[in-house]
């Protein structure tokens, strides 16, 4: 991707969030081995889910802010592209209008770095459970239903995001 997901801005030059993604798990996997050594697996998944998932709403927060004219599921569906770049994601979309937003992804090259990195276990925290809060960031009037994952096992990931106009924005 060319943008910043951390502080929501594009930034020409920059790398894809794909490759982002696997300097970013690189730097973790120590951090979370020492921490499994120190705390055990379960707190330390906590830790890196509250850790993970905030960065996921701070980023949302970004993007919005710099969305001129305001959020929507439009705007949001806009921003795919940052996702799929480098043939990071192939997606059949379903149903695109201003309510809905359904896909589903047939390969997820984050999935496969994840295994291929040896953090297969711990995939869904790096990248999964993102996708969900990343909406909280960027407009809580969007949300997201998925209920099966590649990172998890299944055949394909299920995205089903919806806008509730009449959901209150902050």
């Amino acid at each position: 991707m060319g943008t910043s997901e951390s502080d929501g801005g594009a930034q020409e030059g920059e790398i894809g969030i794909l490759q982002r993604r696997r300097i970013e798990a690189a730097i973790i996997a120590p951090i979370y081995a020492g921490m499994v050594r120190e705390i055990g697996e379960a707190r330390a998944q906590a830790i890196l889910d509250a850790a993970i998932s905030q960065a996921a709403i701070d980023a949302g927060r970004g993007f919005a802010e710099r969305t001129e004219g305001g959020t929507s599921l439009k705007t949001f569906q806009d921003l795919q592209s940052l996702w799929t770049q480098d043939d990071a994601l192939e997606i059949e979309v379903l149903r695109a209008s201003e309510t809905h937003f359904d896909y589903n992804v047939r390969r997820c090259r984050y999935a496969e770095t994840y295994r291929e990195m040896g953090l297969g276990p711990i995939g869904h925290l790096l990248s999964c459970n993102r996708d969900g809060v990343f909406c909280q960031g960027y407009d809580p009037r969007i949300t997201l239903q998925r209920t099966q994952t590649l990172m998890e096992g299944a055949e394909h990931c299920d995205f089903r995001y919806r806008f509730d106009a009449e959901a209150a924005k902050p």
